[in-house]
């Protein structure tokens, strides 16, 4: 019988196609560790491994199976640069720093590429990506941001795409206009979440699932994690939570917040040849961003469904059909052969968090929607912070994170108000 995760709703596509999912042992007993580790998905387990390969002493916990978190639940798009447009940082940081924050996530997209290459996963890469408009008004802009990417970001791998080339390179006539990335790609997330826990494993991490932290304290100069079963005692943490930080640290909890994210899989689409012709995933302009790209075996994977609370829908299905068929009316009647959830741990001013919120203890997350390189490689980048090799975490450490208005009791309701006027916006 298939894992059913008790944190995330529905079977996925991936883990009925990621093949064995091995399990990972449940720390019984008291340890100590150089570097500890709370949170399994990307960002934790490629701190493990590149603290590991240097000979620092690894003990990492994951409160769930690894994957169960949206490392091994999400759409699976890398995207190039951060979440907004380069142009729009500029304005907000100034080209200095925005070019640093480009060039990171350019060297994140390489180091993601090159860690599955050196390491034989086959995460089921596939190149292509395009960014497309709901709205008319947004041409110039469009238009502006590619044009922008090539001369000042040195990236001309970013083309703009008229209303006639975005309705032949997506077979559809719902967007007016986008531009085309052949620089990126897209990937099976869980493929690369089991690759990379073997990897971390393998380089001596000690590793273990299904082992929740209970509790933070200090004590002495070193921090003690307290999990149902022993207590880990360290010099440096790292909380990798994202999305599931609940109340365990509350710096982190009031500037990284979960919404719910849906996604459906559909039926190989051999009798839709005109669907997305050359497999490139897609992300809308909406704020309640649309997503969606081709497996390798040729289904449509779409998400777009978003709740702003921790509450799972019976029905996740019906809506995403619902989207699909706005889009590709077509397939209004598509068989869907799988629907799931998760959370997505977001931020106000939707920019990483990376902090540190105790002595010798940093956070990292708050990708909103936009991590799989940078969760990857801000796993790198800490590693490489405790080994004195490199600042450029600090990049992210500069970035200001605002807590969400109305403490710990207001701020999902705020943020359920504030994200549901979005929402509305996004049909006008």
């Amino acid at each position: 019988m298939a894992w059913q995760s008790p944190i995330a709703p529905g079977l996925s596509w991936y883990q009925a196609s990621a093949g064995e999912r091995p399990e990972y042992p449940t720390l019984d007993g008291s340890v100590s560790a150089d570097v500890a580790i709370v949170g399994g998905g990307y960002t934790g387990l490629q701190a493990a491994y590149h603290l590991a390969t240097r000979g620092v002493s690894v003990v990492l916990i994951e409160g769930h199976r690894f994957g169960d978190g949206a490392s091994g639940r999400n759409g699976g798009q890398l995207g190039t640069g951060q979440r907004a447009w380069p142009d729009e940082l500029e304005e907000e940081l100034g080209y200095e720093r925005s070019k640093a924050l480009f060039d990171m996530a350019e060297n994140a997209k390489q180091h993601l590429l090159g860690f599955a290459d050196t390491h034989g996963i086959d995460m089921e890469y596939m190149p292509g990506q395009m960014n497309v408009s709901h709205k008319k008004s947004y041409g110039d802009d469009y238009r502006r941001s590619a044009e922008i990417l090539a001369t000042r970001y040195n990236y001309p791998h970013v083309s703009f795409m008229d209303q006639a080339e975005t309705a032949e390179r997506l077979g559809s006539q719902r967007y007016f206009c986008g531009v085309r990335d052949t620089g990126t790609g897209h990937i099976h997330p869980l493929k690369l979440l089991i690759g990379l826990a073997r990897v971390a494993a393998g380089s001596g991490a000690r590793i273990h699932e299904m082992t929740p932290a209970t509790a933070i304290r200090q004590n002495g100069g070193k921090t003690l994690i307290d999990t149902p079963r022993g207590t880990i005692t360290a010099d440096k943490v790292l909380i990798a939570t994202n999305a599931y930080i609940g109340n365990l640290e509350p710096v982190t909890a009031a500037r990284v917040m979960p919404i719910r994210s849906f996604i459906g899989a559909t039926v190989p689409l051999d009798k839709f040849p005109d669907v997305i012709p050359g497999s490139e995933a897609v992300a809308d302009s909406r704020f309640v961003v649309r997503y969606f790209r081709k497996s390798q075996d040729g289904r449509l994977l779409f998400g777009g469904r978003e709740a702003y609370t921790s509450d799972s829908p019976r029905d996740i299905s019906t809506h995403i059909r619902r989207q699909i068929a706005e889009i590709y009316p077509s397939l209004k009647d598509i068989e869907m052969t799988h629907a799931w959830g998760g959370s997505v741990g977001i931020t106000l001013p939707r920019k990483p968090f990376a902090r540190e919120v105790m002595p010798g203890v940093t956070s990292i997350g708050g990708f909103s929607g936009h991590g799989v390189m940078l969760s990857n490689y801000s796993g790198k980048m800490y590693a490489d912070s405790i080994a004195g090799n490199s600042s450029e975490l600090d990049l992210l450490k500069q970035l200001k994170i605002p807590p969400f208005p109305g403490g710990a009791r207001l701020r999902s309701p705020l943020l359920f108000l504030a994200l549901t006027w979005y929402a509305l916006r996004d049909r006008f």
